[in-house]
Order: C-alpha cells, then structure tokens, then sequence
C-alpha cells in the first residue's frame, strides 16, 4: 500500500496504548509519514502532558492554538474547558462562555452527566474533521484504560440520555466513531507479556462495546533480528573477562529477541490485524531525527500492507 492511500483511509486516526509503550511517538511518527507523503497532517494531544513538542525539537508545551512542528505537521492541545467555550459559542452563548469555563462550571457540569468531557474533546476532533483542519488528523489519545472509557462516552450517553444538545453532539461523535471512512483506531503495543494482554483486551472492548474499526497494530521498540556466534568468543587470545562479557551481552540479546518473537506470534494469533513493526532505537531521548528514522521505517512497513482497507 502507498503512504498516501494508508494515510487516507480515515481522518481521523486515535493512537492509544498502554502507557510507555510510545503512543505519543508513534502519533508523531504517523503525523511525519504523512506530511513526507505531501499531506497536511495534524496532531491533537489530548491529555496536555506528552513529549510532542520536544519530538519535533520544541521546547514549549502545546496549547489550543495549532502550532508548526515540522513542514505540513501542526499539532495542537484540546481540553474539555476550551472545547465547551466553543461549544457554548457556537449555540449562542458566546458572552457567558467563558466566564463559565473559568468559575468551574464544567466540573458541576461533568458530575450530573458522565462522559460530558471526552464527548466535548470529540466533538471538536469531529469539529476538526467536518472544517478540513488537515487531511489526516492524528489523536494522540489517553492511555489504553482511559481510551476505553474516553471512546465510549458517546455511546454511553446515547444509551441513558434520549434529547437534548449534548445528546446531538454525543450522536454524532459516535457516527464519527462507527464510520471507518472518517475514523479509526491504531494501537500501539510492545512486544511484551503485559503491553501485548492489554493491547489485546483493548482491541476486544473498543470493537464490542463501540464498534470502531482498528487499523494495523504498531509493535514498537523491536530489536533487529542478529545471528550471534558465540563459538566465536572461544578464540585463542581473548582475555577470559572480556569473554564472558560478551558471552553475556550476547545471551541478552539473543533472549530479548525470542522472547519478543514469541510476543508478536501471540499477537498476531490473538488479533489478526495487519502489524506495523518498528525498531527499537538505543537513544535516551527521541527527537526530530529519531521521528524521521521512525516515519521512514513505518513507510517501508506500510508498502509492505496489502492496498486494501485494513
């Protein structure tokens, strides 16, 4: 499949994981594929505590503005209490909305009807979508336990509340969340025991209780597959020390990659999505060139995906 046509199966595309697993950087890399493909992409961040900026070299942290990160890359922060200042705007109440937001009304608000929050931050991502904010709009959602709840807070009120504003807004977030078209869900695992159950536990909730189509899967942080010979340290002359260091790293490495092949097999059977593996890279810190060297791998994996919807 081409980069563009991948990036263009949905506009909406909700990145969400388990926490440290790279969710933000995989929104990111995801963001800067697209943009090297010629698409306007934008990243929404949506719990306002995330790495992006410092991923595309910025030092600021993001807020509701969008701002440039890198050549047809914007991203921008939204929050429950902007998101309900335009939404009191755009239903008349432009003078009093903000006074709202500021006196702590949305937390009254958000204790009478449950969800009210992540319903207002999807529905400026719908908001988003409908204005053509950008050809491909990358959420970088909350962690996999609070996606869960987050994604299905439309469906949610739907069920308990039957008129009302708030419930037209709920309805259409979750027709935004049912259409593959307009929507989907990538998640992003480890190749470890833990990352991997709960990647597989999301997936199973996500399609039950919403419905949402899933993209391929992301296997981040995957070591390059090494054929090591340690006959090789057995040769005359080297220091026993050195030896049995090596032997060790060596050992490591060879377990570190069964054990994540053997992680990646159970995925595979478990969920049977296309999977998007990338490397692992030994930096202590990810920045512009580690997101470039992501996007280019994720690339190469995506021309490997069959050119049809996944």
């Amino acid at each position: 499949m081409d980069t563009a046509g991948f990036c263009t199966q949905a506009r909406v595309l909700i990145v969400a994981g388990k926490g440290g697993v790279g969710k933000t950087t995989v929104a990111a890399t995801i963001a800067q594929m697209a943009a090297t493909a010629g698409l306007r992409a934008l990243i929404v961040e949506i719990e306002g505590k995330s790495g992006l900026g410092a991923a595309f070299g910025h030092e600021d942290a993001l807020d509701y503005a969008e701002r440039e990160m890198a050549p047809n890359v914007m991203a921008r922060t939204v929050t429950p209490d902007f998101a309900l200042v335009e939404y009191l705007e755009d239903h008349g109440l432009k003078r009093v909305s903000k006074r709202l937001a500021k006196s702590g009304a949305l937390e009254v608000v958000s204790s009478a009807i449950p969800g009210i929050k992540d319903i207002l931050v999807l529905g400026k991502v719908k908001a988003l979508a409908r204005d053509d904010a950008a050809d491909l709009i990358v959420v970088d959602a909350p962690a996999a336990g609070h996606a869960i709840t987050f994604l299905a807070s439309a469906r949610g009120l739907l069920d308990a509340v039957r008129v009302g504003p708030i419930v037209e807004q709920a309805r259409d977030v979750d027709e935004m969340l049912r259409d593959a078209a307009r929507c989907q869900v990538v998640l992003v695992t480890l190749p470890e025991e833990t990352p991997v159950n709960e990647a597989i536990e999301t997936a199973f909730a996500l399609e039950d209780r919403i419905g949402i189509q899933l993209g391929p899967l992301v296997v981040n942080a995957v070591y390059s597959h090494l054929d090591l010979d340690l006959s090789a340290l057995d040769m005359p002359g080297l220091d026993p020390r050195d030896a049995d260091a090596l032997r060790a790293a060596a050992e490591f490495r060879l377990h570190r990659q069964e054990l994540q092949a053997t992680q990646i097999a159970r995925l595979a059977e478990s969920l049977p999505l296309p999977q998007l593996v990338l490397p692992q890279l030994f930096t202590s810190a990810i920045g512009k060139a580690e997101i470039d060297e992501l996007a280019n791998a994720m690339r190469d994996r995506v021309a490997e995906l069959p050119a049809v919807r996944v």
